[in-house]
């Protein structure tokens, strides 16, 4: 298999952050000295004719002993590792400036714990990419193994043309990097869900690859070795299956490709049916999502909906689904794309359309230092206070393999699905779990019971990293924080002959925004509709987020929660 990712780890760097003294050695001792950048570099050109090179790799990955970034970070907010990237891009520039063509040097410094003092791991090749600012997600691909909990794998940018996965992703620099990066035959970019050969089902020698074949095509998907491996779309479920040939029934990976709804391009009428076949491996409008609703069945999603109950509240006129261009929608997903409000707050909610919100322009400048969005809890609403959407149960997996599941039924009722059966729970509560780590379900807290029956700390938190700097969305319509909305999939609401993703009763399309401050996390309200809640770092309560806006927020403290729908997020820099 062809290298797709060089990387190395150049040793005995007495200053990390001097760019000169990672780029090339001193002298002209050629055989004494070991290689550094520039060397590598050289060394591994993208292109060659015979043995001269004609193009050479324009994107770098420079990562850093994490100690290193941090007290860079607490003593000059970064600026050290700003000035490296500039540093090197100037170097990189001025050295290949023949063998670059139109490529735009890139560099970006990050820290690991894995990469001992002294030392510097650089990534380059072609499968490693970083985006330029504001450049747009062509596609998302995400792993799971049981079809049920997706976790996302990485974004494909409209400039970038492949990516790969594979399974050793020992090194924090891959996961932490903004964009896929890909790997040679012995190392790997991503695994679904954790680190090392155990967490890869396929085959520590697998590795698969995705293609950008540009706007309006197809992403292509290929499993290497091909000898070894298999890769099978399954049109019902609108996934890729990727399993060892040897094995028939079981084991393997799940893989589901995810466009942005403004990519896809638009299909006449008398194509609608050629277009959902060629498309079936493409989920709803979901830029990285883990768990999109695309989930659900190739005939759910083709089916036609009876009418919605009145509860849901169409968008406004003049919305995105208004608009004359926009692509043809799943069927569940017209039929859910309003908020749920309660059914005591319905009627009079149906003559408040929330106002809209302008749409920032892209950011022209984001520092290294990312503030840090964590998923700590999930808060379990009452479904009783939805009725007339007609759910009636709410299922949250709490294990990978399905093995333990917590329900809530139509009247609030909860119950956990193990093993040894059917068990009713009441907050407080401890489930048992395999490995010995237990799962504590909460009460609410008073001024919250009304509308959530537990709260759910989250053994293992997800987060997702943002720039500092600029004002962010939470919502239903906010592609980055998309990951940590673990219950949007219409797989785990169920409400009659309907299907709608559980966030419909519980999350506005733009809940709230948020801005990090050095006093705190300035909190602006962005739906009228939407519960917003304050919780200490213990997850107690602290008061509702009632009036705020952009002009006159709410400061949340750092390390502070935000309850919002049927999440609490919590805010660190």
């Amino acid at each position: 298999m062809p290298v797709y990712v060089h990387q190395a780890i150049l040793e005995a760097i007495p200053d990390l952050f001097c760019a000169e003294t990672i780029w090339q050695a001193p002298g002209f001792a050629l055989f004494s000295r070991r290689p550094l950048l520039r060397d590598l570099l050289e060394r591994s050109p993208r292109e060659q004719r015979g043995n001269a090179a004609t193009r050479c790799f324009a994107h770098v990955i420079v990562t850093l002993p994490q100690e290193e970034i941090d007290d860079d970070y607490h003593l000059a907010r970064g600026a050290r590792a700003r000035e490296l990237e500039q540093a090197l891009a100037a170097l990189h520039q001025r050295d290949f400036a023949d063998l670059l063509g139109n490529d735009v040097v890139r560099y970006q410094v990050l820290g690991s714990d894995d990469v001992p003092p002294g030392a510097v791991a650089v990534r380059f090749g072609h499968a490693v990419y970083l985006p330029a600012q504001g450049e747009k997600i062509a596609f998302s691909a995400s792993l799971s193994r049981d079809g049920v909990a997706w976790k996302p794998a990485c974004p494909v940018y409209t400039g970038q043309r492949l990516a790969l996965l594979g399974v050793d992703c020992a090194s924090p620099a891959v996961s932490a990097s903004p964009a896929m990066m890909a790997t040679s035959a012995t190392t790997s970019a991503a695994s679904p869900g954790g680190t090392g050969a155990h967490a890869w089902p396929p085959g520590r020698d697998c590795a698969i690859l995705l293609l950008n074949e540009g706007p309006g095509f197809q992403p292509v998907v290929q499993v290497r070795p091909r000898g070894a491996y298999e890769c099978r779309f399954d049109a019902a479920q609108g996934h890729y299956v990727i399993r060892a040939r040897e094995v028939q029934d079981g084991g393997g990976v799940l893989l589901r490709i995810s466009t942005p709804a403004a990519a896809r391009p638009a299909v006449s009428a008398a194509s609608h049916a050629a277009a959902d076949a060629a498309v079936a491996p493409v989920a709803g409008p979901v830029t990285g999502s883990a768990v999109d609703a695309a989930g659900g069945t190739g005939a759910a999603i083709g089916a036609a909906p009876g009418p919605g109950p009145a509860v849901w509240q169409p968008r406004p006129a003049g919305s995105q689904a208004d608009a004359p261009h926009t692509p043809r929608q799943p069927a569940w997903q017209a039929a859910a794309e309003a908020t749920a409000l309660p059914q005591e707050a319905h009627q009079a909610a149906r003559h408040a359309a929330p106002a809209g919100v302008a749409e920032e322009s892209d950011a022209t400048y984001v520092p290294v230092a990312r503030q840090r969005v964590t998923l700590a809890a999930l808060a379990l609403p009452r479904l009783s206070r939805y009725r007339d959407t007609g759910a009636r149960r709410l299922d949250i997996p709490l294990a990978a393999d399905n093995t333990l599941m917590l329900t809530i039924d139509a009247d609030d009722g909860m119950h956990a699905l193990a093993a040894g059966g059917r068990q009713a729970v009441a907050a407080p509560a401890t489930l048992p779990q395999a490995g010995g780590r237990a799962i504590h379900i909460l009460p609410p807290p008073a001024a919250m019971a009304d509308r959530y029956c537990a709260l759910l700390p989250l053994p293992q938190p997800a987060s997702v990293q943002l720039p500092l700097a600029g004002r962010h969305q939470f919502g239903r319509q906010a592609a980055a924080l998309a990951p940590l909305r673990m219950l949007d999939s219409p797989r785990l609401l169920h409400c009659g002959g309907a299907q709608a993703s559980a966030d419909r009763i519980g999350l506005s399309r733009e809940a709230f925004s948020f801005e990090m401050s050095p006093q705190g996390v300035r909190i602006a309200r962005l739906a009228a509709s939407q519960a917003l809640y304050h919780l200490d770092g213990q997850l107690q309560f602290v008061a509702a987020i009632g009036a705020a806006s952009a002009q006159a927020p709410y400061l949340l403290p750092h390390g502070h929660h935000v309850a919002a729908g049927h999440y609490v997020l919590r805010f660190d820099a």
